[in-house]
């Protein structure tokens, strides 16, 4: 084709389309191409072009036709506002940390890794071999695999002191994920309108899911050692609430890991109160300079409801989680989740239970403690030397996040707004407060792709830091 000759065709019936009435007949390829002396092949591509353009459509057996132009009917939904009424409890917005942003941006928002942090050739050889399998036709047992199970009891069994009674496959159930997990632990054990007590500030999903479920969040208040235990013992004396949501090691947003003695004290105070303490143990893969020890070590009676995610760690494709629960606590959870999903994928369990078997995930884990703590050290010395406004008054010895302080008097909208215009995206931290925030904070992620971009991306912040003001 001479891509002249179809450009000069296109150009033409275009200028012939503006002219013509709506429905219009074309003149027929045949008469095309005597017209402008060129190939069947080459009228049909303008023909094409312009159709892709939306001027012409094409009704085989009959012609061409010069398109007519459409209005929409606009949709009324209004009637739905009747039918809904008012939600029963207001739901938060949808995080940043969410958002699609283009690929050349520079990315501190994400709260999934990178995908060169994760363990791709396991993950794509497990994935094979599961499909290859029974568990790609198969239906698992409501509760999970008894093999995965098994692995997540030993998981935190291998971690329990002597005098501690480890815990049993039995009290294990996988979830698609720990975002459902939540949802169905706030249902069961705390129930719509009863308190539920959250640190202040905590991870976003965690507010969304208490939210969702139409619990009665109340923040405690929480620093780089975790929460003060008085703070902790009052609230529960004053609301009178049966469970306490926490994050031990590496939490979301603050990176914060408690500080040595910190659970046990606040693991008696629940033993006192007759609670549950929700464990959230979701960076438990990514420690850096320190272990993370699960508050579940130190407990079988019952009163820890511990949580851990596979999906950041192994591939945010494979969704599964595990809470391990005793007692009829786990009845109740197991209850609901059978009303939300039934059971969870065997497949993805299988693929979970092979990229965590293999002997390369030990050695995977032991590359990606380096790899984060390169990026943390990269991106904190970015902050410190481009944005000295900022307080990072808690360098993690885990995860996944540096959580920043800023000066009290930024606009945090206008400045997501401002550095989102110049190629970095960031999360401000209003959406990991209960209620109000504490101050002016913003997280960043240094897990997301391209860290030889982080002290450009600190540059900019600075820049927009320095030119905002409320």
């Amino acid at each position: 084709m001479n891509n002249d000759s179809s450009s000069r065709i296109v150009a033409a019936l275009r200028q012939w389309v503006a002219g013509a009435a709506p429905g219009a007949k074309l003149p027929s390829t045949r008469s095309l191409v005597a017209e402008y002396q060129a190939s069947p092949v080459t009228v049909q591509k303008a023909l094409q072009a312009l159709a892709s353009q939306g001027l012409i459509e094409s009704r085989p057996g009959v012609g061409t036709f010069v398109r007519a132009v459409r209005t929409a009917r606009p949709s009324d939904y209004g009637w739905q506002t009747a039918a809904l009424r008012s939600p029963s409890s207001p739901l938060p917005p949808s995080s940043d940390t969410m958002r699609n942003v283009p690929g050349d941006a520079i990315w501190f928002h994400s709260g999934y890794p990178d995908r060169e942090l994760l363990p791709e050739r396991l993950v794509r050889s497990a994935l094979a071999r599961a499909a290859r399998g029974d568990a790609a036709l198969s239906r698992p047992p409501a509760a999970g695999m008894p093999e995965l199970q098994q692995w997540f009891a030993q998981e935190l069994g291998t971690a329990t002191p002597v005098g501690i009674t480890p815990p049993t496959p039995n009290d294990v159930i996988v979830l698609p994920g720990s975002q459902s997990g939540l949802s169905s632990i706030f249902r069961a054990l705390v129930g719509a309108g009863q308190p539920l007590l959250m640190e202040s500030p905590s991870y976003w999903g965690a507010i969304l899911a208490a939210a969702q479920t139409g619990v009665r969040v109340v923040p405690v208040p929480t620093g780089p050692e975790g929460p003060d235990p008085a703070d902790v013992d009052r609230a529960f004396a004053e609301t009178g609430a049966r469970a306490f949501y926490v994050q031990p090691n590496y939490a979301n947003p603050t990176g914060a890991q408690w500080a040595a003695g910190r659970g046990a004290e606040i693991l008696d105070i629940a033993r006192r109160r007759g609670a549950f303490l929700v464990e959230d143990d979701w960076a438990h893969d990514f420690g850096i300079t320190s272990n993370p020890v699960p508050l579940a070590t130190q407990d079988d009676s019952g009163h820890v409801v511990y949580i851990r995610s596979l999906t950041k760690s192994v591939s945010t494709a494979i969704r599964i989680a595990a809470v391990i629960v005793r007692g009829p606590a786990r009845e109740r959870i197991l209850g609901h989740r059978a009303a939300e999903s039934m059971y969870v994928s065997g497949l993805l369990q299988a693929a979970a239970l092979d990229v965590v078997t293999q002997p390369g995930w030990q050695t995977h884990l032991r590359s990606l403690r380096q790899q984060l703590q390169a990026r943390r050290d990269l991106l904190a010395t970015s902050i410190r030397e481009h944005v000295p406004q900022a307080h990072l008054d808690n360098l993690p010895r885990g995860g996944l996040n540096l959580w920043l302080r800023l000066p009290d008097t930024t606009d945090l909208p206008r400045l997501v707004r401002d550095c989102g215009d110049a190629g970095v995206i960031i999360a401000a931290g209003t959406g990991w407060f209960p209620a109000e925030p504490a101050g002016a904070f913003i997280r960043l992620n240094y897990s997301g792709p391209n860290p030889g971009a982080y002290p450009e991306g600190a540059r900019i912040i600075g820049e927009a830091l320095a030119g905002n003001s409320r």
